[in-house]
């Protein structure tokens, strides 16, 4: 089995990403948000790429299924917290609305997975 075969995932990739564009838009926050909202939502990016990983670093299909789970929790977190965001005037609609198509698209992704590796049991990391 292939080391580290989590990275071979479009999801992982496109939460990465995300959480790279995330934490792009936090540089632009108000200083006095640093220990906030900027903590909060750096660290809720970022989870949905480790727990991905985690998930993939487990044995057993429904410990694989329960990280995707939390991953995908993560999503609606980081969403509720742009919103706050926006609603402070920390980002604008256009960045707010860039951000939202790209969570629906790691959403549907993770669903995806989370579904495959209850469908697949076990099997799921020679299949990938």
């Amino acid at each position: 089995m292939e080391n580290f075969y989590y990275r071979r995932l479009d999801v992982y990739q496109n939460a990465k990403a995300l959480s790279h564009e995330v934490c792009k838009l936090i540089k632009a926050f108000p200083v006095d948000e640093r220990f906030g909202l900027c903590d909060q939502l750096r660290r809720a990016v970022m989870s949905i790429p480790i727990n991905i990983a985690e998930g993939f670093g487990r044995f057993s299909a429904k410990e694989k299924a329960h990280f995707i789970q939390i991953a995908f929790g993560s999503t609606n977190e980081v969403m509720c917290e742009l919103e706050l965001a926006f609603d402070e005037g920390y980002i604008n609609k256009e960045a707010l609305n860039t951000m939202e198509s790209r969570i629906i698209s790691v959403k549907k992704q993770l669903s995806t997975l989370h579904r495959t590796i209850l469908d697949n049991g076990d099997a799921i990391t020679t299949k990938l």
